[in-house]
């Protein structure tokens, strides 16, 4: 006798069940880990910015003494990326939208990085 038959898709053989959604011990675990890869992620972000930063303050140090002027300013940025990033990261729940100061803070340094590279492209050219 064959067993009757089960109602929507049926998985492949030796395929993974999908989770299930909603809260349970799997949620916390997926949590946890997501947070831990935004940290890892802010730092090699951080990491990029000190390269970026010691590159930068290199190239105005070469430029000469009218280059000398955008030090300040590169670890002025350096410094704004290293507290952006290193600030805690808190867990967002369903019900909480995504922070909107870091992306304005990122959105920030990002544009002063660029006009950054445009001075000293324009000191040294």
């Amino acid at each position: 006798m064959t067993p009757p038959p089960a109602h929507g898709p049926q998985p492949e053989p030796g395929a993974l069940p999908e989770p299930e959604p909603g809260p349970g011990p799997g949620a916390q675990l997926v949590q946890g880990l997501q947070v831990e890869r935004t940290q890892l992620a802010w730092r090699r972000t951080a990491l990029a910015g000190t390269a970026t930063a010691l590159l930068a303050a290199r190239q105005a140090f070469g430029a000469g003494p009218h280059g000398l002027w955008l030090v300040p300013l590169t670890l002025a940025g350096w410094v704004a990326l290293l507290l952006v990033a290193f600030r805690p990261v808190r867990g967002r729940g369903p019900g909480r939208p995504p922070p909107v100061g870091r992306a304005i803070a990122l959105v920030t340094l990002t544009v002063g990085y660029a006009a950054l590279g445009v001075a000293l492209i324009a000191t040294t050219g």
